[in-house]
């Protein structure tokens, strides 16, 4: 593997599927405008996204890798768990999705009926059915709704004046479940921009290491040390934990469309010297699921 190859790989990407902005066809247009040579879809809790965009390839396409990423929570914090290379047909997998979306409209019908009660703010039918018909309905796509009807100026406005004041009861999808899920799917579990926890809080030094021997117990194989957003001291820390712990690394963007100001393709993998190791022994365990046509 020389760095050409892998210095154009983006492996952590949303679609329309989930709170991204550009649907899977759109997202292959700009994907190979950026000219990527690696690219997954990583919709929050879902798959739905894989199939379409894998229709589309062709033998000209970057390669292409089946992702996911996982929300999950504990007693200990919020985790957003990547899943890579899985087999989208993985009953577990299907079932443990289905989790995770049952528990989204529950909170979905609590979250509109908080609006109606504590600011009399109430969607049409057509915008309730739409919510509910997402396969992850959550805070940002109900921000966007706040925002588009003048009850706030922006997204994270209307987040934190109108939904977070919601206390929803501790129903979530556990780590262990998500990580349990992908490897029994054939994948590999990836704990996503690592030292980041919740809202602003940062996860470093002692703290970091805890995190990931936790992880490491429920079965985590890698990490997203070369993330777009990360500090080079954040991706230093992140580089010599895999190695210490001989975990797969990984590079992502968190690409959302304009629901982010990220650049697509932009991971810090252009400003490390060397390839990670971590990084060569992921992208050649992921050989076999890299292909171009659906299959």
């Amino acid at each position: 593997m020389n760095r050409t190859a892998v210095t154009g790989i983006d492996l952590h990407i949303h679609t329309t599927a989930s709170d991204g902005t550009d649907t899977p066809t759109k997202l292959l247009e700009k994907v190979r405008q950026a000219g990527l040579t690696c690219f997954s879809v990583t919709d929050h809790d879902t798959i739905q996204a894989c199939p379409l965009v894998r229709e589309q390839l062709t033998a000209d396409d970057p390669l292409f890798l089946n992702g996911i990423e996982f929300s999950c929570r504990d007693e200990q914090g919020e985790y957003h768990i990547l899943g890579y290379g899985f087999d989208l047909q993985n009953e577990m997998l299907q079932q443990t999705i289905a989790m995770g979306h049952e528990c989204r409209l529950r909170k979905l019908t609590a979250r509109l009926a908080f609006l109606k009660e504590r600011f009399h703010i109430t969607f049409s039918n057509s915008d309730t059915a739409w919510l509910s018909s997402l396969n992850n309905p959550g805070k940002p796509h109900l921000g966007n709704l706040l925002v588009q009807y003048g009850y706030a100026p922006d997204r994270s406005t209307a987040i934190h004046r109108y939904l977070n004041p919601l206390h929803l009861p501790d129903e979530y999808l556990h780590p262990r479940q998500a990580i349990e899920a992908i490897l029994a799917a054939g994948g590999i579990p990836v704990l996503a921009h690592p030292s980041y926890g919740r809202g602003d809080q940062m996860i470093v030094g002692e703290d970091m290491d805890k995190r990931l021997r936790y992880l490491m117990d429920c079965g985590l194989q890698g990490v997203e040390a070369l993330y777009g957003q990360f500090t080079p001291a954040l991706t230093e820390e992140m580089l010599t934990l895999a190695e210490r712990y001989r975990l797969y690394v990984t590079a992502g963007s968190d690409y959302h469309g304009v629901n982010k100001t990220v650049v697509l393709g932009d991971t810090r993998l252009p400003y490390v010297h060397t390839i990670p190791e971590g990084l060569r022994r992921f992208m050649d365990r992921m050989a076999g699921s890299l292909r171009f046509p659906s299959h």
